[in-house]
Formats: C-alpha cells, structure tokens, sequence
C-alpha cells in the first residue's frame, strides 16, 4: 500500500471550500492519511502555494507528529505545543500555525499539502521555518504524501 494523505474537505486536484481561507474561517481542513512505512516515528507537514506572486509561499509548517498520528481534525490551533502533539513552525504570514489560502484575484492558485514520514524527530523548537524543517528532515524521510488543492478569488 502506498502513502496517502487526503481530506474529507475536498479532492486532491478540486478546490479548497471556502471555510479553509482567508474568504471564510481561516481554519485549517481536516487531514487523514494512511499506510505509513514501518519504522515511521514523526510526521511532517508542509502547506505551500507554488503560483503566488512573489514565489512559493508557505501556509503551513507543523513536525514532530508523533507516529501514532493518523491525521488532523479541521481547525488545529496555533499553540506552540497543539493537542494534536508536534509543533508549529512559522508561515510566510509571519505567524505559526495554518494561514489559509488568499491568492490575488485571477487565475486559481494549487495549495499542496505534503506529509513527511520520517524515522527521526526533527530536534527543532516551535516557530522553525519551512527551510530549517526540509533541512532537519534530510536523510530521514522514509516516504511522502501529497494532497493538492486549488483556490480562486
């Protein structure tokens, strides 16, 4: 079985419901995943938005999901340490925790949504950037999954 990450919120490939961005309640969508590798310790998530105007921007960054996770229910606070386990790094909105999509009016946007199995927590505190995170987890990424979805304004 391969890794999969999905939501029951939306399709890989259709749009994000507006109750996920900036347009409504800005809460993160619930996230469900399966079939991890053996040997699989933590989790990694990063959300980003590769056709924003300035170049990829990121609106989520959560590690160190311990392995016993199997997803995330719909709004995960921005505490330091979420219920959910793990901790936030800081989004490009200059904040922890989910920043929901808000592109520029036009053509839609592709949000994608990827989970890392790793065999090794990442050693990092809380507010870490996308890039310490990709760093932190070089060398112990045993799989990855992704979800896509688009938004349009």
């Amino acid at each position: 079985m391969a890794f999969t990450v999905s939501s029951p919120a939306f399709q890989s490939g259709n749009a994000i419901p507006k109750q996920y961005t900036c347009d409504g309640g800005d809460r993160s969508p619930p996230l469900t995943w399966s079939d991890a590798p053996a040997g699989t310790k933590y989790f990694a998530l990063i959300v980003d938005d590769p056709d924003a105007p300035a170049g990829t921007w990121v609106h989520w960054v959560l590690y160190d999901l311990p392995a016993s996770r199997t997803g995330l229910p719909e709004g995960v606070r921005a505490d330091d340490a979420p219920a959910e386990g793990g901790a936030h790094g800081v989004n490009d909105f200059r904040a922890a925790g989910y920043g929901g999509p808000c592109p520029p009016p036009g053509k839609p946007h592709r949000y994608f949504f990827r989970l890392y199995a790793l065999d090794a927590p990442t050693g990092l505190k809380s507010h870490a950037s996308k890039a310490e995170v990709q760093r932190a987890i070089q060398g112990h990424v045993l799989a990855q999954a992704e979800l896509m979805g688009t938004y349009k304004r």
